[in-house]
């Protein structure tokens, strides 16, 4: 009881955001349906993430700069309601049958750019309002709505879809996000940290601090830089996976909706996990041991098999330990970077952390379109391409993720040596 009384106020602030991230990720997802399904093209879809991701490389650094400085939760309501302003234009374009696929990029950059504004501001108002001895605990709780979202997005967005279209999604959505704005409107009071800076500080320099910062803490930059190669991996993974299960005889919609439905239950149980293991001797070898499982199962056995039930197990595999991973960064960034300066400080770190997304979502969306299926569709049965990764449309994806799968098993290998050094190097001790 007293832990929750000291949480009222983050408890909402969780449970409304994160009732409002499913109606968004519902949208998102119906939206991929709705473009590979008029399209057949895997980079038309990867564009959608693409667009989303575009502004976190761009406008991060100063986005931050600015949240420092500006009331947060002020900050969050206004880019919620812009947000939710584009979302209602794409409802409009539906029932006046002229939403078309550039519509979707315009909006979906837009979204990301609200989300670039808000992210920062939105990760010092749960600083603000968490105890720092419940860091790990409210990290799994994060990731335990995360992960059932990955579990409820899918199902209640083919559901509403096969209702009542896009249209019912997004309508949804605009539900949800109503209750989230009301309660923070309202019912939530989140505290402005102090200062240890000049608030007249130009915003060049305030944006160049958070740099620095960065430059003065190796080890962060280097988790940092971790992530960012990892990120790589998984956008293309993330662009491939419709491309290689949809056109399958074993695939279709549903499975899809099924594969991403085992990621979520999998990465639901990892913030079970995640919220219920004690502090880790070290921090940063738990985070690489998560990464290196999940990077050496989950593509490869997407790729070497035409299996519904060897796709379930590898979406398993892949998620289960991200929570784990998750957690353990969180704890690490909230208990080392300055209150006063995590808005500056978590922006370049999602620039730096971030920029992957998009290159990874463009270069599968191409490699599968213009290279992988022409040459699974030049291969003849019994070539070695086709014995290893099938025939048909779905196997240019397949050999991707089998590449995929090397390159996550090299990312993690590297870095993992690399921060056991730094970690000897400097001494350090529960990190």
């Amino acid at each position: 009881m007293k832990t929750i009384k000291e949480l009222k106020s983050y408890l909402l602030l969780w449970s409304t955001q994160s009732l409002s991230a499913l109606g968004s990720g519902m949208t998102s997802y119906a939206l991929v349906l709705w473009l590979y399904r008029g399209s057949g093209s895997a980079l038309s879809t990867a564009l959608l993430r693409i667009c989303s991701y575009a502004p976190y490389v761009l406008m991060s650094i100063f986005a931050g700069a600015l949240s420092d400085k500006w009331n947060k939760k002020r900050t969050m309501l206004v880019c919620d309601l812009l947000a939710a302003i584009t979302t209602a234009a794409a409802f409009l374009l539906i029932k006046t049958g002229q939403l078309c696929p550039w519509h979707l990029y315009v909006i979906n950059a837009v979204g990301g750019l609200m989300n670039t504004v808000q992210q920062p501001a939105a990760e010092v108002a749960a600083t603000q309002l968490i105890p720092k001895e419940h860091y790990q605990k409210t990290g799994g709780l994060r990731s335990f709505s995360q992960s059932l979202n990955t579990i409820l997005t899918p199902v209640f967005a083919t559901l509403l879809y096969a209702w009542g279209g896009i249209g019912a999604v997004i309508t949804t959505d605009l539900l949800t996000f109503g209750a989230a704005f009301s309660a923070l409107l309202f019912f939530i009071k989140i505290p402005e940290p102090e200062r240890s800076y000049k608030q007249e500080q130009s915003l060049l320099s305030s944006a160049a601090s958070g740099l620095r910062w960065l430059k003065d803490n190796p080890l962060i930059m280097k988790l940092i830089f971790f992530l960012s190669g990892i990120n790589l991996i998984a956008s293309a993974y993330t662009a491939a996976l419709p491309a290689l299960i949809i056109p399958k005889a074993s695939g279709g919609e549903g499975v899809l909706g099924a594969v991403n439905a085992c990621a979520g239950i999998a990465a639901l149980l990892g913030s079970i996990i995640a919220s219920a293991l004690p502090a880790p001797k070290s921090r940063v070898r738990l985070i690489c041991l998560s990464l290196f499982f999940s990077m050496s199962t989950e593509n490869f056995l997407l790729a070497l098999s035409d299996s519904p039930i060897i796709w379930c197990v590898g979406a398993v595999c892949g998620w289960l330990f991200i929570p784990v991973m998750g957690t353990q960064l969180d704890v690490i960034f909230r208990s080392t970077i300055p209150a006063d300066m995590q808005g500056r400080v978590y922006s370049c770190r999602n620039t730096l952390q971030f920029f992957t997304i998009p290159i990874g979502g463009l270069f599968s969306g191409v490699f599968i379109d213009k290279a992988a299926e022409p040459l699974m569709a030049e291969q003849s049965a019994g070539s070695v391409l086709t014995a290893v990764f099938g025939e048909g449309k779905g196997s240019g994806a397949a050999m991707l993720l089998g590449i995929l799968g090397m390159a996550g098993v090299l990312v993690c290998t590297v870095f993992t040596l690399l921060l056991h050094r730094h970690i000897q190097q400097e001494k350090l001790k529960n990190i």
